[in-house]
């Protein structure tokens, strides 16, 4: 510690203290320390590391000198939130509660040992020696005016002697590229209390949106006094209000961001989404147009424009009763335009396991993301029944809401008001490990959905277990496994023909990129590096393509040609329609894909995939088909190598390979059937299973 020379055995000589203050502190070792919380795993994330220290509570110094380490730590990496690994035996609570409000990651350990303990310290077993220590001669003449130099410790704990709001002031000033989000956010918000600004509040609360803590962002940007001059701050509160549903609030902070010319394409766009959400389609389209003259490029209000998010082709038979009482209602993620294929394809699967007919003139769209209001209600009252999903619905950032905070945007109160059957149908649990969301309000609004569910069918087992524990235990054995029925596309796509396929000698590769620091971490070169030399091995005997389902996902391509030389073509799913979309997945030999869809899809088209695994869900959909060593991890030290091998034995049996699909989809459609089988009468359906 800075504060106190290091104790050493008897007749050893002092060794010196280890330095806190320069330079990055060493890497985790692995299993040291506890999990980050999740904002560590955000974009900007550094590498783990963890500072152990001991402390003993009968040394005053330790106790006086623990808040400068802390201090110093922060003040001279800003960039790095370690684990600090506290070994102590017994300091004061104050001094606790000290450290804690210095640093978010402080784990304590017992000094007795024991599982749960520290290592021994290291001056108990180990002796040290000064290099080129001197011995003077007895009888040398020391002279009077010399002195006994202090430890140099001294001095640089002094810099550190800092008061608490003086100290988060200090960090808290520092160039946002060169802090933390963890511990910007740990002093942000009491640095807020004590003296707020707008542009603190505002760099609070972009670091607490991160994170999913949407309620406290508000919180944060409430406790500063704007002017209606400050068009960024209006821009993070605008947000951050419509990610907690208050949306005449939110609407009018936009209007003040949108005044500045740089903030205006965005801040139009916020808009548009926002009166769109509320079932405003001629207001929507009014502000895209205002976005459109800021932005011409603008990918979210040209969408918005052209009527993408309002599903134009569903409101023929709006207020025809005769095809209203035979009508399901349909809540799920519509895409269109050049959003996500994966989520193009996903309705009509799912409409297809409940009949052939998966046209407008059976099905009545509930667009999840946008506000489940009255006359919602009363659409869906008015059909035979509602069916939710599938897709990964459980997900509490893409379209934030605080009504249920997850991807649905229904009140209880009107959820409590559906009087149809409801079934929902292949939902996933697509939390990322560590991710926040507001757990309290998911956990009401989904013990809500599943009481008033006639069935509840999630994609994955590992999505059942994780709902599971966050119910109830009278509502557990209610939540079912259903698979996502993109994987039985050749089973229940009308008119499909399983004669020979003609493929082409090609592998598709699919990554993502949102949410990339959660994906990646910081290992993302290691996985470039090891992804190119995959592909250059594979490229000796089949043809490497890019099989992108957002646009986003071009980043590979454009990745590999700057950082390896390597270009591959791009083949832009995004821009497809459905049929195209699976005539692509099922003309290729094999797929390797980091979207959940990028795997699921060509498996239901019949072709064998591999899987970059860069969230649980993947690892789910093989351990549900029995076969986990058809993925890999995207941190695999041999990736490449692991890939390449996987990869050139479905190439050189690719027969076996398509064989043992096909086998494994038989284990899904099993369980599909049976579940149809109970939930089409529910449904009030005539007529058998598909």
């Amino acid at each position: 510690m800075i504060p106190s020379s290091p104790r050493s055995p008897a007749g050893a000589p002092a060794s010196p203290a280890p330095r806190a203050l320069p330079g990055p502190v060493p890497p985790l070792a692995a299993g040291a320390g506890r999990p980050a919380p999740a904002v560590a795993a955000a974009a900007r994330r550094a590498p783990r590391v963890a500072f152990v220290c001991r402390a003993d509570a009968a040394d005053p110094g330790h106790a006086a000198g623990l808040p400068a380490l802390l201090r110093s730590l922060a003040l001279a990496n800003p960039g790095v939130c370690e684990d600090f690994l506290l070994r102590h035996d017994g300091l004061p609570d104050d001094v606790l509660a000290a450290a804690r409000r210095l640093h978010p990651r402080i784990v304590e350990l017992p000094a007795g040992g024991g599982e749960a303990g520290a290592a021994p310290d290291p001056y108990d077993d180990l002796t040290g020696a000064y290099d080129d220590l001197i011995e003077l001669h007895p009888r040398w003449l020391v002279a009077a005016d010399l002195a006994v130099l202090r430890d140099p410790s001294d001095e640089t704990r002094a810099r550190y002697e800092l008061t608490d709001e003086r100290f988060w002031r200090a960090y808290c000033t520092l160039p946002a590229h060169r802090q933390h989000p963890d511990l910007l956010l740990h002093y942000g918000p009491p640095l807020l209390r004590l003296r707020p600004t707008t542009d603190l509040a505002r760099r609070t609360a972009l670091g607490l949106r991160t994170i999913g803590a949407y309620e406290e962002a508000v919180e944060a940007l409430s406790t500063a006094r704007s002017q209606a001059n400050q068009p960024r701050f209006h821009d993070a509160m605008g947000t951050a209000l419509m990610a907690v549903s208050r949306y005449d609030e939110a609407e009018t902070h936009l209007l003040l961001a949108a005044a500045a010319p740089e903030l205006a394409p965005k801040a139009f766009s916020q808009l548009a989404r926002l009166a769109w959400m509320r079932g405003d389609e001629e207001r929507s389209k009014a502000y895209a147009r205002e976005g459109l003259d800021a932005e011409p490029t603008n990918r979210t209000c040209k969408a918005l424009l052209q009527g993408g998010y309002g599903l134009p082709e569903f409101a023929a038979h709006r207020g025809e009763a005769s095809v209203v009482s035979t009508q399901l209602a349909h809540a799920a993620a519509y895409a269109t335009g050049q959003e996500n294929a994966g989520d193009k394809i996903l309705p009509e699967a799912v409409r297809l396991c409940f009949g052939q007919d998966a046209s407008a003139r059976r099905w009545h769209p509930v667009p999840v993301h946008r506000l489940f209001d009255e006359e919602a209600l009363a659409e869906v009252n008015a059909r035979r029944g509602l069916v939710v999903g599938g897709g990964g619905l459980f997900l509490p950032d893409t379209w934030p809401n605080g009504n249920s905070a997850w991807q649905w945007n229904v009140p209880d109160e009107l959820l409590a008001r559906i009087d149809v059957p409801l079934a929902v149908f292949a939902v996933g649990y697509n939390v990322f490990p560590g991710q926040s969301y507001r757990r309290s309000r998911f956990r009401e609004s989904l013990a809500a959905l599943v009481d008033r569910s006639a069935f509840f069918g999630l994609r994955n087992r590992g999505s059942v277990e994780r709902v599971r524990e966050l119910l109830p235990e009278r509502l557990r054995e209610r939540v079912a496994y259903q698979p996502c029925p993109t994987t039985l596309t050749r089973l229940l796509q009308p008119g499909w023909d399983d004669g020979e396929v003609e493929r082409a000698d090609t592998v598709l590769v699919n990554c993502a990129y949102d949410r990339a620091g959660m994906r990646f971490g910081d290992g993302y070169p290691r996985f470039l590096d090891a992804m190119a030399r995959a592909v250059r091995a594979l490229r000796e005997r089949v043809d490497v393509r890019v099989a992108a389902h957002m646009t986003a996902d071009e980043q590979f391509a454009h990745d590999l040609r700057r950082e390896h030389g390597i270009t591959l073509p791009v083949d832009a799913l995004y821009d497809l329609g459905n049929d195209a979309i699976r005539a692509a997945y099922r003309r290729t030999r094999l797929v390797i894909g980091m979207r959940g869809h990028a795997g699921m899809i060509p498996f239901g088209c019949g072709t064998p995939v591999l899987s970059l695994v860069s969230h649980p869900k993947l690892a789910y959909f093989l351990a549900d088909i029995d076969r986990p060593e058809w993925g890999v991890r995207v941190d695999d030290e041999r990736l490449a190598e692991v890939l390449v091998e996987r990869a050139e034995a479905v190439l050189d049996d690719h027969g076996a390979a398509v064989a043992d699909v096909l086998d494994r989809q038989r284990v899904l459609w099993k369980v599909t059937r049976e579940n149809l089988a109970e939930l089409r009468p529910a449904l009030g359906l005539q007529g058998g299973t598909p």
